[in-house]
């Protein structure tokens, strides 16, 4: 089946399009019991919003990511690496308003879908950038509050973001104490090397949260500080955040809190 920019398919899912050499994969929007859905194949979900709340995080790894709040709980320069349905942007945009937010996505296909889920346009605060991530985040001058890496093709997570050179950039994009934010597939074969290439980017100072089904993996890299060191207290609401949003992260933070009062080891 061919599908159009933009095309929202109902009923069952089509077969993903099979990119050339040097090309994108062509991701699909699937439309069912009131949510939108980004998928590059019928295997797997890249990103679900609900129509009835748009700005909402509907998926729990996204909220687990949004735990740098814990660490970092006024962010005004953030980068992330992957745009997808743009969850965690929109989430951001709403609710740290103090945040300047850039967002790089080298799929074309996707940007060209930011529209369909309610993606804010671009502003003084707020971009979505055409640009590979691994390059971006080898300039000298982005002093980042927060990373946040969770870039995915039909493939799984690209190589280049998998790299050990990627995450030494990564750790030289980030000002003194500003955390790296990483979603990796706990089935993706790779898992145990890039979290080993994670730690000797950041010298060891890591944390990694499983999700409560262990099909994600959030991994937090902080800059020059330990979380051995850091005794989290009773989890709070975040600043600017209330009601249900309030709740929802309150909820996913509670991983995070039980990981830090794990032994090391």
């Amino acid at each position: 089946m061919s599908k159009k920019r933009g095309t929202i398919l109902k009923g069952p899912l089509p077969e993903a399009e099979p990119a050339g050499p040097g090309e994108h994969v062509k991701p699909f929007v699937f439309e069912s019991r009131g949510a939108k859905a980004l998928h590059f194949s019928i295997h797997e979900l890249q990103s679900r919003m609900q129509l009835d709340d748009p700005d909402g995080l509907d998926l729990e790894y996204t909220r687990t990511m949004m735990g740098f709040l814990l660490f970092v709980p006024d962010p005004r320069q953030i980068v992330m690496v992957g745009l997808g349905g743009g969850s965690l942007p929109k989430f951001c945009h709403r609710h740290l308003p103090q945040a300047h937010i850039r967002v790089v996505e080298i799929n074309p296909h996707v940007i060209a879908l930011r529209d369909e889920f309610d993606v804010p346009p671009d502003s003084e605060r707020f971009e979505v950038l055409l640009a590979d991530g691994a390059r971006f985040v080898r300039q000298a001058d982005l002093a980042l509050d927060v990373l946040m890496v969770d870039g995915f093709d039909d493939q799984g997570m690209p190589e280049p973001l998998a790299a050990q050179r990627f995450f030494d950039d990564c750790h030289g994009a980030l000002r003194e104490a500003g955390l790296l934010v990483v979603n990796l597939h706990m089935a993706d074969k790779r898992y145990d090397l890039i979290v080993d290439r994670i730690r000797r980017s950041f010298d060891d100072a890591v944390l990694v949260v499983e999700d409560s089904d262990h099909a994600n993996c959030i991994v937090f890299g902080w800059h020059g500080r330990r979380f051995t060191h850091y005794r989290p207290g009773i989890a709070r609401h975040p600043a600017g955040l209330e009601g249900e949003s309030a709740k929802q992260l309150l909820k996913a933070f509670a991983p995070i809190v039980a990981a830090l009062k794990r032994p090391p080891g």
